[in-house]
């Protein structure tokens, strides 16, 4: 799941439950405790509603950008043609070890 499905699955969650405190408003009457609930339910809304403003600006760029590296082999002209490179782990071709 992606950052925003899961902010979307919250989002669905939240409305669902403003539809069920409805459900139990007209059950139990718009009593302190229920006003109560629905003021939390609004904090949370607002709360959700802040976080994914900031998510895009926060995760712009979640990892480095990849570079295809090409399956064909390399041109062989850049590993036999220098002079002056030096052999890995044998070292430069006119000097030998001590």
């Amino acid at each position: 799941m992606t950052l925003q499905d899961d902010l979307t699955a919250v989002q669905r969650s939240l409305d669902a439950l403003v539809r069920s405190l409805g459900v139990l408003e007209q059950q139990l009457g718009s009593g302190l405790e229920i006003r109560r609930v629905r003021t939390d339910a609004g904090h949370l809304r607002e709360s959700l509603a802040l976080l994914r403003e900031a998510v895009p600006a926060a995760h712009a760029r979640v990892g480095p950008d990849l570079v295809s590296i090409p399956d064909t082999p390399y041109d062989s002209k850049l590993w036999s043609s220098a002079e002056d490179m030096d052999d890995e782990g044998i070292g430069a071709r006119d000097r030998h070890a001590p």
